[in-house]
């Protein structure tokens, strides 16, 4: 096909891929949907979200027609990945926790990953950290109240910093970290609250350019851009639509997963 990039997530986290991808190729048609009727995706079990991934993604890529599909979300990569490439006929580009860049990028060798639950104990999130940061203390920790904060912030509510500084507060028991991998790409969304969250400089890691970049290796000739793209999503949401609409997206349409079972 050569549509639009078409990029997945569970809410709003995919549109600082989005905002990533716009840099690398600024005239690139881009799509969007979010499956935000099931947010948050940690709280649900893995066989049922598997089965929900395929279902939304395979009736986006039915409505958008795209080039190629961007599974923003780290839990969906980490989960649906090889499910999705077996059901689609596009290209999948998924999201990997930037483990071996952080671990590169560390002088004290003490790093962490900020992530949601779903995402930070899984085995493929573990084997990142066993084969690229073997050599690296290494803090996990899940953060799920930021999603909820960053949805919050995209659709023009205050952050709460209370709730923000809670969540980073076990990270600063350890006076040597100095390198944090934003495991969820909800998380970039919320960067200048976590830099004043923050008691001291650190280094924060997102997968975002990595993204891409491989994003432009499977797509080297993207369709032009022709106005706002298209965006759908699960379930109506005035406050996203504002957030959308700020970074080049049309007002979304919704979209029901049960219509890709006929296809």
């Amino acid at each position: 096909m050569s549509g639009p990039i078409l990029i997945f997530d569970s809410g709003v986290g995919g549109l600082s891929v989005a905002a990533a991808i716009r840099r690398r190729l600024p005239t690139a048609a881009l799509a969007y949907v979010c499956d935000n009727a099931m947010l948050p995706y940690g709280t649900k079990p893995d066989a049922w979200l598997v089965a929900r991934i395929v279902a939304v993604c395979r009736a986006a890529v039915a409505a958008a027609r795209p080039s190629a599909l961007v599974v923003a979300c780290n839990t969906a990569s980490t989960l649906a990945l090889a499910a999705l490439r077996e059901a689609l006929s596009v290209p999948v580009v998924g999201t990997v926790p930037a483990i071996k860049p952080a671990a590169a990028l560390s002088h004290s060798g003490h790093i962490a990953l900020l992530a949601t639950s779903a995402t930070i104990d899984r085995p493929y999130t573990l084997g990142l950290i066993r084969d690229f940061a073997a050599g690296c203390r290494v803090h996990r920790l899940a953060a799920d109240a930021l999603v909820v904060q960053a949805e919050r912030h995209l659709a023009g509510a205050p952050l709460d910093r209370e709730v923000i500084a809670a969540c980073l507060a076990p990270l600063w028991e350890d006076p040597e970290l100095d390198t944090l991998v934003l495991g969820c790409t909800h998380f970039p969304l919320l960067r200048d609250a976590l830099n004043r969250a923050a008691p001291r400089p650190v280094t924060w890691v997102d997968s975002g350019e990595a993204i891409a970049r491989r994003v432009a290796q499977v797509v080297p000739a993207p369709q032009i851009i022709e106005g706002p793209g298209p965006a759908w999503v699960t379930a109506e949401a005035p406050g996203l639509a504002a957030a959308l609409a700020g970074v080049g997206f049309a007002a979304p349409q919704c979209l029901d997963p049960s219509e890709a079972v006929s296809r």
